[in-house]
């Protein structure tokens, strides 16, 4: 896991941006795509790194690696 990498989880009814091994979150925000945007964000301005979506069922549902940072997988990432 890098120093960079973002994580959006579901916080009670509204979404949450986390870094990893940390409990408390960076912030909190209505919609999974707020919290998406500002996750993105916060690992641009950071250097670059990965960003982790959780669906509602708790499982990963994406991942998006955020410039400048090198995506670890070019030839199978299409959707990015």
């Amino acid at each position: 896991m890098a120093k960079n990498d973002r994580y959006v989880v579901k916080h009670g009814k509204d979404w949450a941006v986390k870094k990893g091994g940390v409990a408390k979150p960076e912030s909190v925000h209505g919609t999974q795509g707020a919290a998406e945007k500002a996750a993105k964000g916060a690992v641009r301005d950071a250097g670059g790194g990965e960003v982790r979506i959780q669906g509602r069922d708790a499982r990963w549902r994406d991942s998006d690696t955020v410039a400048p940072a090198g995506d670890p997988f070019p030839p199978r990432d299409k959707k990015h």
